[in-house]
């Protein structure tokens, strides 16, 4: 009898799982093109002021003194990204590793209108323009050189524009602007086991309250990240490291408003200079592939890498996303 209880409770939770119940998702969207291009693998990764969109704890192996990530997302529907991440050591890292992070999201232009009794049906009532960002403070300490902690403190904003609510005693109309501002945290750990080249990671992004607009709340995108990274290439010695990388890096992916997912990223670079990346996110119902090229170069103190990445979709436009890098 237990049993079936069990059952019975089991395929009814599926059944009835709430599914897409966030909102503020341009939160969710994958930024860096290095990280994209390898399917959002990025937990385990090892890097520099663009870590702090995936995992900030991996902020504090950064090599130079400062480093400035800039880039672009052309997104679905005409919507664009832009982001930037500037980070920096002093002290070589003595007192960890600060970091600054901007996302701004342009959603374009939409009609705005207002039920009518009238043969047409509605009224215009002129253009509007959503807007969003996301202003984030980072920091990132390495308490030792295999293990690293960090966050984020992110100021979110989301404004909808506008709308005309009703029509006041004259038949004007009565307006109300449809903004949230409110602050979201992300925290992370890495952890280099000392087995050749094999990171772990771990992070959860996007803990913020309920933002109410009217009378039906939701919860920012909360998610919560396990990863493994490894250079495949430790397990053939005769190759040599400095003109051959071939890295491997899955995440494991819990997200509040979707199914469990799993991230599988490559990345193959040579002579430290040339890239090639690809990726795999499933399940995943519109863009389960991408891949990407990448460039870098480094001249005495200064380091500069340019990288993008390609991400086909079945229903909308494909996605591109650039990235430039500059460190010091």
């Amino acid at each position: 009898m237990l049993l079936l209880v069990i059952l019975y409770q089991t395929g009814h939770t599926d059944e009835y799982r709430k599914l897409a119940q966030t909102g503020m998702k341009f939160l969710s969207v994958s930024t860096d093109a290095r990280a994209s291009a390898m399917g959002d693998a990025a937990t385990s990764l090892v890097g520099n002021s663009i870590t702090m969109f995936y995992n900030p704890s991996g902020m504090a192996y950064m090599s130079g003194y400062a480093e400035i990530s800039l880039g672009r997302v052309e997104w679905i529907a005409g919507i664009n990204y832009v982001f930037g991440s500037f980070a920096i050591k002093p002290e070589n890292g003595r007192y960890g590793v600060y970091g600054l992070s901007l996302v701004s999201v342009d959603y374009g232009q939409f009609n705005g209108t207002i039920r009518d009794p009238g043969d047409k049906g509605y009224i215009d009532t002129g253009k509007f323009s959503p807007t969003a960002m996301s202003i984030g403070l980072g920091y990132a300490y390495a308490f030792s050189d295999r293990f690293s902690a960090g966050g984020n403190l992110k100021f979110v904003r989301q404004n909808l524009g506008t709308s005309i609510v009703s029509l006041d005693q004259t038949g004007g109309y009565v307006e109300k602007n449809y903004e949230k501002n409110l602050m979201a945290y992300d925290f992370g750990v890495l952890y280099q086991t000392g087995y050749k080249s094999l990171t772990f990671g771990m992070c959860i992004r996007n803990f913020a309250q309920e933002v109410v607009y009217e009378d039906e709340g939701f919860q920012l995108p909360l998610t919560f990240k396990i990863g493994l990274s490894l250079n495949l290439l430790d397990f053939v010695p005769s190759l040599s490291v400095d003109a051959h990388k071939f890295l491997f890096s899955v995440d494991a992916v819990h997200p509040r408003d979707y199914p469990e997912q799993l991230y599988l990223g490559v990345e193959y670079l040579f002579l430290k200079m040339f890239a090639l990346r690809a990726g795999y996110a499933t399940p995943n119902d519109e863009n389960g592939l991408s891949a990407g090229i990448g460039f870098q170069q480094s001249l005495m103190n200064y380091h500069l890498s340019l990288d993008y990445a390609y991400s086909p979709f079945d229903l909308f436009n494909d996605v591109h996303r650039f990235t430039l890098n500059f460190a010091f």
